[in-house]
């Protein structure tokens, strides 16, 4: 299933995208798509219902985050060998963990607003994971178990704040609009093999990133089991798995993101996202 949040702003209603790539209306069914709709028990009762029967959405609404209720916004770093070593790093013995604010949660096709002072704004369009049931110190082997499904994640990063205000690189991650993702949510049974999904990013029609999930260093489940170790993981809670080379950063000469840029990111069979770019504007 393709499980979408559509409408305004802290407005949304619940939905799925039918077969034919039609949007209908779940909120007849379920009050929203949130941690008490994520678990298999919870998806098998929705994929039950005849989708013929529910009620068409007219136009083209804009479409939210596709949970509500996020509690942890986790990212992990430098995941991609070929993006490892495009920056000159040896690939992490473990995986690189850092926390994304989740007021930086945005709509996927929500403008990206570029933060006062912005320098170094970059693109990294990532796999992002959604936790389906409460996951502690879990083993490799059911680490899938405990997800939901998977979406695009744009994780946006000032790199000047990443960098140059301190070690923490959450500093970098966490500006209001930096973390684009959906459109939708797509259940966990829709993907037959999540290490052999193809991302890719444009910026202004131009091809900047293509990878594969092919090259993680740490696959969806060595990350999850890792993560639960460490925190327990709740429904809702989503991952950003890492990004493939074709960073702003590590271009030569380095490329970043300015007012008027349009950006367009995908995973094959999970969704694409597009995102114009805006100067801060105090309001």
């Amino acid at each position: 299933m393709k499980l979408v949040r559509y409408g305004r702003p802290g407005k949304e209603k619940p939905g799925l995208f039918d077969e034919e790539g039609r949007l209908r209306d779940l909120s007849g069914v379920i009050a929203d798509i949130d941690p008490s709709t994520l678990s298999d028990k919870a998806l098998r009762k929705i994929a039950k219902i005849d989708y013929k029967t529910l009620p068409l959405v007219r136009g083209n609404p804009r479409l939210g985050v596709p949970v509500k209720g996020v509690g942890k916004f986790i990212g992990i770093g430098l995941n991609y060998a070929d993006h490892a070593a495009e920056t000159g790093q040896a690939a992490p013995k473990e995986p690189i963990v850092f926390m994304k604010a989740i007021s930086c949660l945005s709509g996927p096709d929500d403008p990206l607003v570029l933060p006062p002072g912005s320098k170094k704004t970059d693109w990294e369009v990532e796999l992002g994971v959604v936790i389906g049931t409460r996951a502690r110190h879990v083993d490799e082997a059911d680490a899938l178990s405990h997800v939901a499904g998977y979406c695009v994640v744009n994780d946006v990063s000032e790199r000047s704040y990443q960098f140059e205000c301190g070690p923490q690189w959450d500093k970098g991650k966490g500006c209001d609009t930096f973390g684009p993702v959906g459109p939708w949510l797509v259940t966990r049974d829709e993907v037959i093999d999540v290490q052999r999904l193809d991302l890719y990013l444009e910026l202004n029609g131009k091809r900047m990133q293509t990878g594969s999930t092919e090259t993680m260093i740490f696959s969806v489940a060595q990350i999850v089991s890792y993560l639960s170790r460490f925190m327990t993981l709740e429904p809702g809670d989503i991952i950003a798995t890492g990004t493939p080379p074709g960073v702003g950063h590590a271009r030569s000469p380095q490329r970043y993101l300015k007012r008027g840029d349009s950006l367009r990111l995908g995973i094959a069979g999970i969704g694409e996202q597009q995102q114009d770019v805006q100067a801060y504007a105090k309001v």
